[in-house]
């Protein structure tokens, strides 16, 4: 089946996804929308966030998506059993990685760095609850990341004060993994890597994702073929420059949209 793939955020961190879905699935077309003029989402209420979820969703329906990865994780905690009950095509979620972090730990100490949408949800808390037993789940609100990643300072001495003063506290505690709760935070995996002891394993979602896409594809025999004429789109409402900045490769057009 032809039609691409829609994926959605609240501005560029889904493109961590974005580029795990396109790594697995070669010959898939992709619709991408970077909400960054409403990022972040992590602050705003439940219905807000149902709100903004809605409006991305129909505008990928309205442009033929087949199916559509909500690449947040505040979106997919707050909206997407909603999304489920009113359209017609396969929602692929993102929640925090608890469950391997949870296999992996040896120390039962495990960090998670979300938004503050995400940890208060009912969904994280059901997750946690299941597989985290036995398991100190060190919750870490990060509060100002996805605005520092939004303006392209992954690399900036605020960037650095910030992540200490919230992985301190964890790393006090011995947490041996740390759980990435939302799907900007991967663009800071490097700086992670400086900040962080070796022992640390850092455990984000993105190729589960890609996986899990893959399988619902095939499951509903919605996979493109190979001969299919490849096209990535992705639209911001913000800053065209930032987010080409995070993308690159052929059949990739970039462009500025109004939603």
């Amino acid at each position: 089946m032809h039609s691409p793939i829609g994926i959605f955020d609240s501005g560029v961190g889904g493109t961590s996804i974005w580029k795990e879905v396109v790594k697995m699935l070669p010959h898939e077309s992709t619709l991408y929308l970077a909400d960054s003029a409403n990022a972040p989402y992590g602050e705003k209420s439940k219905e807000e966030i149902l709100q903004l979820s809605i409006k991305n969703t129909e505008l990928l329906l309205n442009r033929g998506c087949k199916i559509i990865i909500v690449a947040c994780n505040t979106a997919t905690t707050n909206a997407i059993d909603y999304l489920r009950e009113h359209y017609p095509v396969p929602f692929i979620g993102i929640e925090p990685a608890i469950k391997p972090a949870a296999l992996h730990t040896k120390t039962k100490k495990v960090g998670v760095l979300a938004t503050k949408g995400t940890l208060s949800s009912s969904l994280f808390h059901n997750t946690s609850k299941l597989f985290a037993e036995g398991i100190t789940v060190l919750e870490q609100e990060g509060k100002g990341l996805v605005e520092l990643i939004e303006a392209n300072k992954v690399y900036s001495t605020e960037m650095r004060e910030l992540l200490t003063t919230f992985l301190n506290p964890m790393l006090d505690q011995q947490i041996d993994c740390l759980v990435l709760g939302c799907t900007h935070y991967p663009y800071l995996i490097p700086v992670l890597k400086e900040m962080l002891p070796d022992d640390i394993t850092i455990i984000d979602s993105g190729e589960a994702v890609a996986r899990q896409t893959k399988t619902i594809l095939e499951k509903n025999g919605l996979l493109a073929p190979e001969t299919n004429h490849l096209k990535h789109t992705l639209y911001t409402n913000k800053n065209v420059d930032i987010l080409k900045s995070f993308v690159d490769g052929p059949n990739i057009e970039v462009s500025h949209l109004e939603f």
